[in-house]
């Protein structure tokens, strides 16, 4: 690594974010005596599901929150979820509310988020959350995509003007951060596995983000030097959407696999659940 390629260490500004975190909770607990509380749903046992849903868990412990975990079987229905979701939407001790993804194949999926409250979408999983974040209005964008721009602010790396090119279209990875990127006034082209030409398009990447899913898609040849290069891809062997090794010395900036984007979306999502708790307890 050159003396000018920047390492966005999210791993270090996520435990920065939870020291903030813990003070801002402490404060609520003092002048309300009750503890915030994020209710995680997680349907079926897919073990990478119920690593992350702890991971989130031990994330609240740190900063003084609580999490309560809903649990439902495999076999559970669209109507059964829906009915989980009300009952943590009229709870009033939950700030914020997860249903992990993915879900089983039998359950819709997408009806299941907009049913969670707005006020409690600290994921910004919902349709109308995602569109109040497309408009510039308030709402509690996307935790992944959100933790990016947090990690990319941080260092101060400039956007305004810059050319980003998104691999990815998910509707809480891909298509946010390319409105979230916009709204900073990037220039953004969003790709796709299925996009013709897609090393062109990436060769005039000044930001490149990669969302796709699958492992090393993107090849290092096809980033041109002083890039920014956030990777938000996590697969086995601890790698992730695009080829790092090849790039670490030419880039501008880019996010380790793992330590980049994964700590941020954590500490994010507890950042918004803290300020859903704030809006709550304290206005």
């Amino acid at each position: 690594m050159t003396a000018t390629t920047i390492l966005l260490d999210g791993k270090a500004l996520s435990k920065q974010m939870e020291a903030e975190l813990k003070t801002r909770v402490q404060r609520i607990i003092e002048k309300t005596g009750v503890v915030p509380v994020l209710a995680t749903i997680l349907v079926g046992d897919d073990p990478s599901s119920e690593v992350y849903v702890k991971m989130k868990g031990n994330a609240c412990e740190r900063v003084g929150m609580t999490s309560v975990k809903a649990h439902l079987p495999k076999e559970t229905t669209t109507a059964e979820l829906v009915d989980t979701i009300r009952q943590l939407n009229t709870d009033p001790r939950i700030c914020g509310i997860l249903l992990q993804h993915p879900v089983p194949h039998q359950i819709d999926e997408r009806a299941c988020f907009d049913k969670i409250d707005i006020d409690k979408d600290v994921d910004g999983v919902t349709c109308l959350g995602f569109g109040r974040m497309s408009m510039s209005e308030p709402a509690y964008g996307s935790a992944t995509p959100a933790g990016i721009m947090k990690l990319l602010k941080h260092y101060q790396l400039p956007l305004a003007g810059k050319h980003a090119v998104v691999v990815g279209r998910s509707p809480i990875l891909g298509k946010p951060v390319a409105m979230m990127l916009l709204n900073e006034n990037a220039t953004v082209t969003i790709c796709h596995s299925r996009t013709n030409n897609l090393p062109e398009l990436i060769r005039q990447a000044d930001i490149i983000v990669g969302a796709v899913g699958k492992p090393e898609f993107i090849k290092a040849e096809w980033i041109k030097d002083n890039a920014i290069v956030v990777d938000a891809g996590y697969h086995k062997g601890g790698i992730g959407d695009i080829e790092l090794t090849p790039l670490v010395n030419r880039v501008a900036a880019y996010t380790p696999v793992p330590g980049g984007v994964g700590p941020m979306t954590i500490a994010t999502l507890i950042a918004q659940t803290v300020e859903s708790a704030e809006k709550k307890m304290l206005s």
